[in-house]
């Protein structure tokens, strides 16, 4: 079935994306332009994707991420 009929990409060349280590409709995107274009595909990438295609980037690893994200650094204003 195709997935993104601007570049006529098929679930199955997703899942082989997907396989070859593509987890993110942004990496899918860079192999085979799905979802570039018009964007209204992107939504059913990330469907075959599935919510944890990347590992170690489920809910609990973006909280993570968020948590020891360095603080920014003083604003002008703050510095003065």
């Amino acid at each position: 079935m195709y997935v993104c009929s601007c570049f006529g990409v098929t679930d199955r060349q997703v899942r082989e994306h997907q396989e070859a280590g593509a987890c993110t409709p942004r990496q899918i995107a860079s192999v085979s332009k799905a979802g570039t274009d018009c964007g209204s595909c992107v939504r059913r990438i990330q469907g075959l994707l599935g919510r944890a295609a990347c590992p170690g980037r489920g809910p609990a690893a973006v909280v993570e991420e968020q948590a020891s994200a360095p603080a920014s650094a003083p604003s002008v204003a703050e510095a003065a």
